[in-house]
């Protein structure tokens, strides 16, 4: 009791050194950086404290972004936005929403705002100095024996080290999501705002529910998509990957069933999910065109975040049975800002929670995933780099409570191949009465987005635009979206969005 009573006193300490709860704007809008041209987003830049505990101390800069209201004269307040990672740069991001089918509607409430959160690319980035070949070991190997495991233990333990001796290695114990979640306040007052709604993607949904349990009163109308659990990505969230590849592949095997004929990857589901254990195996014994069996694993993991994928693993499959280069498009990124998305990432994941020590700890989980969950679990449950981080959390997790309005709305699918449903039972659980849940019938990463159930989108958009919120969890029909054409504009926007997912 004592111990608990000292971790809500500390949390309430830092809450209390935030910006008061409302303030005069402060925000000088301008040109965004050179790498976004859109005439449509201004940015500036706003100064937060390093460290909360020590707020006069040393500042760093974030980064944020606007996309004004439509009517001026309507408009109810700002709607920020996170995309997920950790890691993700989110100055676009309001961009990207508003070109693939936001209803005006919405456009007219708020102002609509974008932040790279702090550590990414225009908000003081930091940097482990990983090698390029390094940058696709974060997600440890598939490991098939105990053996396995402390060869990846050795991997993990480097990339550890080389942060630690990295130039930002003093920066990074306070990128952390309450830390983030603490900014995110800052922009609100910045802004002149005494409250904000919040739409979160992926790890934005742990963000966002950060947010409202440091800052309860200062939330407006807040929508989770692709709900983490209440803890964010700990050990367990790491394992979860592997339950959700589990839950979604079967939606990839009746697809490529169907289409035998076409890809020859089996002519009923079990052939095809046979055909990809024969490749991973393949691949684990000789890889070809830098191509191992973990790596083939985990394009099929990320590549089937949404449906209109398939035919490209498809390929990518199809390749590996010729022993050919795999298609262009079919591997997971390391362009753009990948340093500092990296080691926001790490730091993110490492600080927020004290990651198990003990070797035997991830062989006993590997062993047991193998089993659970076969196609990834021998990947998911292995050891990484927070095993051997070279610093403790700075402070306790931030815990979920149903103290706070009722004013949180949560939208999942049911076969989430990153964010699986379990994982999102036990956020409205935590929040109980101040969350409903919308559950979707549907597989993939991603239930809002606009082209897909319109049944999950109207209960997000209702919320935000009307505050109708559904008095009891909801759950919503499967919809087919083969008759559903998007512009080329809307296909790039989705195209931007989903790839920056499949990065983490």
């Amino acid at each position: 009791m004592r111990k608990q009573l000292l971790v809500v006193l500390a949390a309430a300490t830092l809450t209390a050194t935030a910006v008061p709860a409302s303030a005069e704007p402060t925000v000088n809008w301008g040109k965004c950086p050179a790498d976004i041209t859109s005439p449509l987003l201004h940015c500036a830049s706003i100064e937060v404290p390093l460290d909360y505990r020590n707020p006069d101390g040393k500042k760093i800069s974030v980064e944020i972004s606007r996309l004004s209201s439509g009517i001026p004269t309507k408009r109810r307040g700002v709607l920020l936005f996170n995309p997920g990672g950790p890691g993700g740069t989110g100055l676009t991001f309001p961009l990207e929403m508003f070109q693939l089918g936001l209803p005006a509607s919405l456009l007219a409430e708020y102002d609509l705002i974008g932040f790279d959160p702090r550590g990414v690319d225009h908000s003081s980035p930091v940097n482990c100095d990983l090698k390029p070949e390094q940058l696709l070991t974060i997600v440890p190997k598939y490991a098939h024996n105990p053996a396995e495991v402390v060869a990846a233990a050795a991997s993990a333990k480097q990339i550890s080290q080389q942060c630690a001796a990295s130039k930002s290695a003093p920066v990074l114990p306070y990128i952390t999501t309450a830390n983030t979640a603490r900014d995110m306040d800052q922009i609100r007052a910045a802004l002149g705002e005494p409250k904000i709604s919040y739409f979160g993607l992926s790890y934005g949904t742990y963000l966002g529910g950060v947010y409202a349990s440091l800052f309860p009163d200062r939330t407006d109308r807040v929508v989770l998509d692709s709900v983490l659990g209440p803890d964010g990505y700990d050990i367990t969230a790491a394992r979860r990957f592997g339950e959700g590849m589990q839950d979604r592949f079967p939606d990839f095997a009746k697809w490529a069933a169907v289409r035998d004929s076409s890809y020859r990857l089996g002519a009923t589901p079990a052939e095809v999910t046979a055909t990809f254990s024969k490749l991973a195996d393949k691949l684990d014994r000789h890889p070809a065109w830098g191509f191992d069996g973990s790596l083939f694993r985990l394009a099929t993991e990320s590549l089937i975040y949404r449906d209109s994928e398939f035919p490209l693993v498809a390929q990518l499959w199809q390749t590996a049975l010729e022993d050919q280069a795999p298609p262009p498009g079919s591997l997971p990124s390391i362009g753009g800002p990948i340093q500092s998305q990296v080691g926001t990432q790490l730091s993110v994941v490492c600080g927020d929670h004290a990651w198990p020590r003990s070797i035997s700890t991830y062989q006993r989980n590997v062993a047991q995933d193998r089993v659970a969950y076969p196609l990834v679990g021998g990947s998911t449950a292995n050891v990484g780099p927070c095993a051997y981080w070279p610093t403790k959390p700075i402070e306790q997790p931030v815990r979920f409570s149903d103290r706070g309005p009722s004013n949180l709305l949560l939208v999942q699918n049911l076969r989430d191949p990153a964010t699986p449903l379990s994982g999102a039972q036990d956020t409205r659980e935590a929040f109980g009465n101040r969350a409903r849940m919308v559950t979707v019938d549907q597989g993939g990463h991603g239930a809002v987005l606009p082209y897909l159930n319109s049944c999950g989108f109207n209960a997000a958009v209702g919320y935000l635009v009307h505050g109708t919120r559904p008095e009891t969890d909801k759950f919503c029909g499967a919809e087919t979206n083969a008759t559903r054409s998007l512009t080329p504009q809307q296909q790039q926007a989705a195209d931007k969005i989903m790839d920056r997912l499949r990065q983490y």
